[in-house]
C-alpha cells in the first residue's frame, strides 16, 4: 500500500426518477398485518403516524419502462459527464443493488449478466481490463464499493474507480404492508481517483462490521401480507423495531471507530453523510453518536437530510446525498476543501459500515 496516495473523489453523478408518490396516494391502499389481518385504524391515522416517524411525505418511483440498471446508467453517465474524463481510464466498475433488474410487469429478480457488466456495455467501455462487477450487501453496499475501491486505488492496482448504488425498492414492495411507503426508487454514482499527497486527504479510515449471527433475517423476503392476493412474487418484509434497536445500538459504536481510526475528533466532523432510511432513526444514531463523546450540542445542519422527498432508496440514498451537495442542489450545505466527512449506513445481513473523508 502506497502511504502517499489516496482515494479521492473526482465527480459525482445522480438519478432520480421523476415520478412522485407522496403520502396522500396510499390512502385508498388495503394495509394487512403480518397475521394477513386488515389493519383495524383508518389510513389517515396510519399514514400520519407513518409521518412522523420517518418524515417522510414523497418518494420516487421509477417509471414502468426502466429498470435498476437503467438508473444506474444515467447516474454513471452523468458522473462521467461531470468529471470530463476518458470513460476508457476507468478501471473497475463496481454496481451495489441488492434485487437486480426488476421489470414492473415481471416482478422477479434478473441478475444475469451482472449489472455492473450491463452499465460498462451501455457506457461503451472497450478496456476489458476495466473490471465490472456486483456488490450485494444491503443498504451499505455503495458503501462497501467504496472501501473495496479504496482498496484497489492504495494498492496500485487501479487509477480510477466508478461506484454505483442503485436500487427499485418500488418493484419488491407490498402494496399491502405500510412499510412500503418508506421505499423509494434512485441512483447514485461517484469517481474515485488516485491522488498523491503528503498530507492525508481523501478517504481515511473505514470500518465494517457484520452481524449475522444473531441479526441476518431482520429484513427478508416473502408473501404478501394480503392472504387472497393472486401471484407467488414475494416481497421485502423487516422487524421494524428491531432493525431500529439493532442501529441505534450499534452504528454509533461503528462511525465513532471510523472517526478514531482517522485520528479525528468528533469536534473535527464537519459532515455525517448517513444512509437515509427513517429520519427519527437516523436523528436518534446521531445523538448517541454525541453521548460516546460526552457531547451533547449538536451543530446545526451537520446531517443534511433529504428523506422527505426521496424516501429510502437503498444503497442509492448516500451517492444521491453527495451529488446533490457537491452540486450545490442543497440550500445551505457545501462541501468545502478541508472539511472532514463521516460516511455510515446500516442494512440487511446486518451490515454497518463507516467512511471517514477529508475534502482536497
Amino acid at each position: 500500500m502506497a502511504d502517499n496516495i489516496y482515494s479521492v473523489i473526482k465527480a459525482s453523478g445522480c438519478f432520480i426518477p421523476p415520478g412522485i408518490i407522496k403520502n396522500s396516494d396510499f390512502l385508498s391502499n388495503v394495509f394487512y398485518d403480518a397475521e394477513g389481518k386488515i389493519l383495524g385504524v383508518p389510513n389517515e391515522e396510519i399514514i400520519s403516524k407513518f409521518k412522523k416517524i420517518t418524515n417522510i411525505s414523497e418518494r420516487r418511483h421509477l417509471e414502468n419502462q426502466y429498470v435498476t440498471s437503467d438508473m444506474a446508467y444515467f447516474a454513471a453517465s452523468d458522473a462521467i459527464k461531470s468529471s470530463d474524463i476518458d470513460p476508457e481510464t476507468i478501471d473497475y466498475v463496481i454496481m451495489a443493488h441488492n434485487f437486480g433488474d426488476v421489470k414492473a410487469d415481471n416482478v422477479r429478480s434478473d441478475m444475469v449478466p451482472s449489472l455492473a457488466a450491463r452499465v460498462k456495455h451501455r457506457l461503451g467501455i472497450k478496456n476489458p481490463f476495466a473490471v465490472a462487477y456486483d456488490v450485494i450487501f444491503g443498504c451499505p453496499g455503495w458503501l462497501q464499493g467504496v472501501i473495496q475501491a479504496n482498496y484497489y486505488i492504495k494498492s496500485g492496482d487501479a487509477k480510477r474507480v466508478l461506484v454505483i448504488g442503485a436500487e427499485a425498492l418500488s418493484r419488491i414492495s407490498d402494496p399491502h404492508d405500510r412499510d412500503s411507503m418508506i421505499y423509494s426508487d434512485g441512483a447514485g454514482a461517484v469517481i474515485w481517483e488516485a491522488k498523491e499527497s503528503n498530507e492525508p486527504v481523501g478517504i481515511l479510515s473505514h470500518a465494517t462490521r457484520s452481524d449475522t449471527h444473531t441479526h441476518a433475517h431482520l429484513l427478508w423476503m416473502n408473501k404478501s401480507y394480503n392472504p387472497g392476493h393472486q401471484g407467488e412474487e414475494i416481497f421485502l418484509k423487516m422487524n421494524g423495531r428491531r432493525l431500529y434497536e439493532y442501529a441505534l445500538n450499534n452504528v454509533p459504536q461503528v462511525v465513532k471507530q471510523c472517526i478514531e481510526k482517522a485520528n479525528l475528533t468528533l469536534e473535527e466532523i464537519d459532515k455525517v453523510l448517513i444512509h437515509q432510511a427513517n429520519e427519527k432513526m437516523d436523528e436518534a444514531i446521531l445523538e448517541r453518536l454525541f453521548k460516546l463523546y460526552d457531547n451533547a450540542v449538536i451543530p446545526s445542519g451537520i446531517m443534511p437530510m433529504v428523506i422527505d422527498k426521496l424516501g429510502n432508496s437503498s444503497v442509492a440514498t448516500i451517492p444521491i446525498l453527495l451529488d446533490l451537495i457537491l452540486k450545490g442542489k442543497m440550500e445551505s450545505q457545501k462541501l468545502e476543501p478541508g472539511y472532514n466527512v463521516v460516511f455510515a449506513s446500516v442494512g440487511a445481513g446486518m451490515n454497518i459500515n463507516s467512511v471517514t473523508y477529508r475534502f482536497a
